[in-house]
């Protein structure tokens, strides 16, 4: 079970590391999407991911609170949830399945690396 959270985790962080980048540097125009969405509300939701991809990885691995690697997963669950909601309203619904799966990964990780769970293995392991 630890090798596959290790694994999600990895494939998460990249993938928000990504997202939220391309949030951050692209012109707003680039930015629009079928929902009309603030531009200062989508660099905010990038910085959010970006240091949920952040916190997915580096507190568990170096073991100083790991406490926030399942709150990162927490975190970016709910931003898979609004997600999620604007893919619903604004696009074909087989295009929400996409941050479907991921809020579904997130939510994995957060209760994988629960400390009551006991399943994902030790910190920095």
């Amino acid at each position: 079970m630890n090798r596959l959270l290790w694994f999600v985790q990895g494939l998460l962080a990249a993938l928000f590391l990504f997202a939220g980048g391309t949030k951050l540097v692209l012109p707003p125009e680039a930015l629009a999407g079928p929902v009309p969405l603030p531009t200062l509300f989508l660099r905010f939701i990038g910085i959010c991911e970006i240091l949920g991809a952040v916190g997915l990885v580096v507190p568990w691995l170096v073991g100083i609170r790991p406490i926030l690697t399942p709150l990162a997963g927490a975190g970016l669950t709910v931003i898979m949830i609004g997600a999620l909601l604007v893919s619903l309203v604004g696009e074909p619904i087989l295009l929400a399945l996409v941050p479907l799966i991921t809020g579904l990964l997130t939510a994995f990780v957060a209760y994988g690396r629960w400390p009551a769970t006991g399943s994902g293995g030790s910190p920095g392991s």
